[in-house]
């Protein structure tokens, strides 16, 4: 049966931390991704874990942070026992223009998590919709991205490949040596959640996640399975609702 974690930015409106771990943990989560937000008081964080026995696999970091924080990136990683490391975007501002400079931005997290892989973690990409949406020279930016990046792993986020004009389980299929994990969220039918940006409880919305754990599970070496959704109005309510449909699959 599958361990699903769950990306803790989906409860960034709901604090305390502590009492999300538990909730969590009272669902039947086994793991928890962290990102930016929640690495100011590592102790707290570890004892917080400690106390539930989640265990945090993986986080979230900025490029920023990655390039310039390096040996801060290690140590939250280590504190906490993540195995793989991701970085979860790019400003509107800082996206290139064309298929040379998607190549040479793969190149750039190549190089940025090269010091991650020296040390036992995986390394890699987690998408939005901009890197599926066709550049000005036909290009997609996540394929150049992954030419520039020969050792980039990708956590897809199967929910915004979508939103992003491209067919999910084409990706997975081309890519699927790639994918180390990903974000098991939904999209909402047209008109519907609008107070939550769209999104959807996942098992409640017009995503075929039956299909697509079917193909992740078949062909790529996944071990990661993420729950998120960006902006719940209730956390508790899309948590349970979600490991309890995401489980039939």
């Amino acid at each position: 049966m599958t361990e699903f974690s769950y990306q803790l930015y989906s409860s960034r409106e709901f604090p305390p931390l502590s009492d999300t771990l538990r909730m969590l943990k009272s669902l039947g989560y086994a793991q928890v991704e962290g990102y930016g937000g929640i690495y100011g008081d590592l102790p707290a964080l570890k004892a917080a874990l400690s106390e539930t026995g989640l265990a945090m696999a993986s986080g979230h970091f900025g490029l920023d942070m990655l390039e310039q924080e390096t040996d801060r990136v290690l140590d939250i990683a280590s504190t906490v026992g993540m195995k793989a490391a991701f970085c979860p975007f790019l400003m509107p501002d800082q996206r290139p223009s064309d298929a040379a400079g998607y190549a040479r931005f793969g190149e750039r997290l190549q190089k940025a998590g090269e010091p991650l892989r020296k040390a036992g973690l995986v390394f890699g990409w987690h998408n939005h919709d901009f890197e599926f949406r066709p550049l000005p020279d036909g290009a997609i930016p996540q394929a150049e991205m992954f030419k520039g990046g020969p050792e980039l792993a990708w956590e897809a986020d199967i929910a915004w490949i979508a939103r992003g004009g491209a067919d999910p389980i084409e990706w997975i299929e081309n890519y699927a040596d790639r994918i180390v994990s990903i974000h098991v969220k939904d999209i909402a039918p047209e008109g519907e959640c609008v107070d939550e940006d769209g999104w959807a409880d996942v098992g409640t919305g017009t995503m075929d996640w039956k299909k697509i754990m079917d193909a992740v599970r078949e062909q790529t070496k996944a071990q990661l399975f993420v729950m998120e959704h960006d902006k719940p109005n209730d956390h508790e309510r899309f948590a349970r609702r979600s490991i309890e449909n995401a489980s039939k699959y």
